[in-house]
């Protein structure tokens, strides 16, 4: 599902991909059988392509990772949420414009 920017990242594997990250990252947290995931999964790959170098993109399937939604709240998907030096820095549930995430991004990117 994710293009070559995007980094799938699992449970085992969320704290280095995401918490330890340099750079502000962008996670979607998504499932193959939900709808509006894949309406959205096309707007996180164009992100991804134009933030590399400045931000990290990541995508967390909730069936095969359930511990790390649950550690971050996320009952709904898609939630995409901004993580800076490790921290939640804003979320957002549901699909939303390509504008609106970017300006998440740059908000975390500062």
């Amino acid at each position: 599902m994710a293009n070559q920017y995007v980094l799938e990242t699992t449970d085992a594997n969320f704290e280095n991909d995401v918490l330890k990250s340099d750079v502000p990252v962008l996670v979607d947290f998504w499932a193959v059988w939900c709808g509006p995931c894949r309406a959205l999964a096309p707007v996180i790959d164009e992100l991804a392509e134009e933030n590399q170098g400045k931000a990290k993109i990541c995508k967390v399937n909730t069936d095969e990772n359930p511990n790390t939604p649950s550690n971050y709240g996320v009952r709904g998907i898609p939630t995409v949420i901004v993580f800076k030096g490790g921290e939640v820095f804003e979320q957002s549930v549901g699909v939303v414009s390509k504008t609106n995430l970017q300006a998440m991004l740059d908000k975390a990117m500062g």
